[in-house]
């Protein structure tokens, strides 16, 4: 049958919102014991709920967390890894009340930490078993009223005591690695203003049986060198990532194995990120990301040997005997949990979805770079309208949608996201901007970011939709903004200070910069000295890159979204820029989720959050997508700025 022929825009899609979160789950991260394949899954149908799930050597799945758990930590309000093995038990920190908990194989629940203070006062991340299996080595994250403290502490795993405490004075810690033979113990620091992809310090410690560490030693790291992901080999050989060439390679004990234009690692703004992994036999598995391209493969002769896997992208790698497992994805497929070895084929353990789309539907992105100020390069990963059951008009061209990465210090992906085929099934062309300070091109180009957080990226994503018209793919005046967190920041900046854009949303995204100053969350509070300056000292430049200081130059509609419960973009920063837009006579809706935090996990809330959005830029284009717009939407008082819509 011919393809319909049909306005941009107006394509009936193979995705409804509710495909979005319908039989698919995230996948957080891996581990392997003998026989034994694990990892963790965030469900949005069970409210975001984060279950640890193995399958045995028979190849049957079985849940490691029972109801009424959830394995996820508030370290840091990112959270991240937070649960490992004992032996056949499971010990993973509980969302509820953020202590550490034992969850044995077949027996009941019993929580290894003792009842905080205050609810979630006490915290946990990325735990490590030390071989005897008498103490489970963690970070741990103490809230009072007089502040936030972090430290390193060894739990005991077969009494009930205080935690001992390893490494205390500095501001934050990360990445405990006990070595195979148990004697030693290593682990990463970070101090204010600088945040972990900045400046970090890896040390090393003798580790004794009682549970405490003798001096610690300075092994890696110094102002202007980032030190992650610290890992002992089977030979007891320790290894580490550093930026030292200008790039994330890999280390053995100050040796760069592997000195090439790749990223070998990415910014840590989670516990347990893992891009390395070894064999039984000592070789290392790595993966990598640069500016031509995404691959994994051994790492040997200095040099890295690409492994044939049908997948491009891979994260959260664990070693399992000959092979290592892992979360990869491709531009067609989407995350899997995948085994992966050097002589044999690429096993799939699990997907994240099922649901596929039909054949020709499918939008591969192209990896474009473009010009853009001071004669400087940016990169997106651009995506066509595609559709096997539509066709344009003659002679029309897309509206195209800027995607903006958060972080800022993040990056775009090229792997499948439903969420992208959403816009791209019902004809919109769509472009994930790599604006100057991602990740992936080198600690160059993501320090160029540094004191130009406003200027930038603003500059960087409407030079990439002038770009992209200019050359004919996309309209012009038909260019609409997204993003989260710092990506709404830079959304809500664009339109303030640029005119590339018809409309925006903002997904919790910064409207005051001065007010995030001064009121965000520990992890954070000092990020901004590097992206703008010190504060105050630096003030007049944090008003001057404020959206809400320059409400006169909006114009394009925005909409926002928002969780109530984050700690990370307070709920007030889009319920300012919403009230000053909504006085100012520009139309503005706002939409509002109690029980969300920062990012959305519950299944309702990402259904209505993507069916509002895309209707608010149908309404702002002048068509109706597929779908309508939902009733939120047809009312006036919520386009032109009556009052949130709580959900």
């Amino acid at each position: 049958m011919a393809p319909t022929v049909a306005a941009y825009g107006t394509w009936k899609s193979p995705i409804p919102p509710e495909a979005l979160v319908e039989q698919v789950v995230g996948l957080q991260g891996t581990a392997a014991r003998p026989g034994w394949l694990a990892w963790s899954e965030s469900r949005p149908a069970e409210q975001g709920r984060h279950v640890v799930v193995e399958v045995d050597p028979a190849g049957r799945r079985v849940e490691r967390t029972p109801a009424g758990f959830s394995a996820r930590t508030q370290v840091h309000e990112y959270g991240g890894r937070c649960w490992t093995f004992d032996g056949d038990d499971l010990v993973a920190s509980n969302w509820q009340d953020q202590r550490l908990w034992r969850f044995p194989s077949g027996g009941t629940p019993e929580p290894l930490t003792a009842e905080p203070s205050a609810p979630q006062a006490t915290r946990f991340a990325d735990p490590v078993v030390t071989p005897d299996r008498e103490w489970v080595v963690c970070v741990r994250e103490r809230h009072a009223p007089g502040g936030v403290d972090n430290d390193l502490v060894a739990v005991a795993l077969h009494h009930r005591s205080e935690p001992v405490v390893l490494a205390s004075g500095h501001d934050f810690y990360s990445s405990p690695a006990v070595s195979p033979d148990g004697g030693r113990l290593a682990w990463i620091t970070w101090d204010h203003p600088e945040m972990p992809w900045d400046a970090t310090a890896l040390w090393v410690a003798e580790l004794h049986p009682d549970g405490s560490v003798g001096r610690a030693e300075l092994a890696a790291g110094s102002d202007g060198e980032s030190v992650q992901q610290p890992r002992w080999s089977p030979d007891g050989a320790l290894h580490w990532i550093s930026d030292r060439s200008g790039w994330w390679n890999l280390y053995r004990e100050g040796l760069n194995l592997c000195s090439q234009a790749v990223e070998i690692g990415a910014p840590p703004w989670t516990f347990g990120q893992s891009s390395y992994a070894f064999l039984a036999d000592g070789r290392v598995v790595a993966a990598w990301r640069g500016p031509d391209g995404a691959g994994i493969g051994l790492v040997e002769g200095a040099a890295l040997h690409p492994l044939d896997t049908g997948y491009g992208s891979f994260a959260h790698l664990a070693g399992d005997g000959d092979g290592v497992l892992a979360v990869g994805a491709s531009p067609t497929e989407a995350p899997a949990v995948v085994r992966i070895s050097p002589s044999g084929p690429t096993r799939l353990v699990q997907r994240s979805r099922e649901a596929t789309l039909p054949s020709g539907s499918v939008s591969v992105p192209e990896h474009v770079s473009f010009p853009t100020s001071g004669g400087e390069t940016a990169w997106a990963w651009f995506y066509r309208p595609t559709n096997v059951d539509f066709e344009p008009p003659v002679g029309e061209r897309p509206p195209l949608v800027v995607q903006v990465h958060g972080g800022p210090t993040s990056a775009a992906s090229s792997s499948f996201d439903l969420g992208v085929q959403y816009w791209t099934t019902r004809g919109f062309a769509l472009a994930d901007v790599d604006y100057r300070g991602s990740s992936g091109y080198g600690t160059a180009y993501r320090n160029r970011l540094k004191g130009d957080w406003g200027v930038c990226d603003v500059q960087d994503v409407a030079a990439c939709a002038v770009a992209l018209a200019g050359a004919g793919e996309v309209d012009g005046e038909r260019c609409v903004i997204r993003g989260g967190s710092a990506g709404g920041y830079t959304t809500l900046a664009a339109l303030a200070f640029t005119d590339a854009f018809a409309a925006g949303a903002s997904h919790s995204g910064v409207a005051d910069l001065a007010a995030l100053a001064c009121d965000t969350h520990k992890f954070e509070s000092h990020y901004l000295d590097g992206l703008i300056g010190p504060w105050p000292e630096a003030e007049a430049t944090y008003r001057s890159r404020s959206a809400l200081e320059h409400l006169d130059r909006f114009g394009s509609p925005l909409i926002l979204f928002q969780g109530l419960e984050d700690k990370v973009v307070p709920p007030a920063q889009s319920e300012a820029i919403f009230e000053a837009l909504k006085a100012n006579g520009v139309p503005v809706a706002y939409l509002a989720f109690p029980g969300e935090q920062h990012g959305f996990r519950r299944a309702e809330t990402i259904v209505a959050v993507a069916r509002a959005e895309m209707g608010f830029f149908g309404m702002v284009l002048g068509f109706e997508p597929d779908g309508g717009s939902p009733p939120v939407l047809e009312h006036a008082d919520a386009l032109l700025g009556g009052g949130p819509h709580r959900h």
